[in-house]
């Protein structure tokens, strides 16, 4: 199984980043996790520039997206809500729209880590939201890793292990969502 991580920090010591390493290091022996690089080239969604001269990192993104099975998306949290990065993200992955769109039917997990005592959930909740609309299958399940410079250490790796626990579940929980639909199919 292939799974698209995408960090929506643009931040080179993003807790974000780090928990998304962390969850390639916990994903079971078939499952590789590979991590989306490019969202800084990434530019805000323009209609008029979508289609067939749309810009080389969001048809290298909508790609990346359509090639795996499931997507990992950690998200911070920018004055209670996710960073204009991550909804360009959500804006040029549902093009076009409905069935053709990259997301249209995809499983995706958003998790989030920050500094404060929230854990970025309010930027997860509408990041799920966002994505539901564009017809991704959003995980119901959330993993908002709050104070995240005390669940890392200084070289970025996770340290808590309940963290690290709550993050291999909910991995589970997304390789069985894309087992069920290969089932379904």
């Amino acid at each position: 199984m292939r799974v698209l991580a995408i960090s929506g920090s643009l931040r080179a010591a993003s807790y974000n980043t780090a928990l998304l390493r962390a969850a390639a290091q916990l994903a079971p022996a078939d499952t590789t996790i590979e991590l989306y690089e490019g969202l800084e080239r990434l530019p805000h969604y323009n209609e008029d520039r979508d289609g067939e001269a749309a810009p080389a990192e969001a048809v290298r993104l909508r790609e990346e997206i359509a090639a795996a099975d499931a997507l990992v998306i950690a998200t911070p949290e920018y004055n209670t809500t996710m960073p204009s990065q991550v909804k360009g993200i959500v804006d040029w992955a549902s093009r076009p729209e409905r069935q053709t769109s990259a997301l249209w039917g995809k499983p995706v997990l958003v998790v989030g880590a920050s500094v404060t005592d929230y854990g970025a959930m309010w930027a997860q909740d509408h990041l799920r939201k966002a994505l539901g609309i564009a017809g991704a299958r959003v995980l119901d399940s959330e993993l908002a890793v709050s104070r995240a410079h005390e669940r890392f250490d200084d070289e970025g790796r996770l340290v808590d292990e309940a963290t690290g626990s709550r993050l291999a579940e909910l991995l589970d929980e997304l390789i069985a969502a894309c087992d069920a639909l290969a089932r379904a199919a």
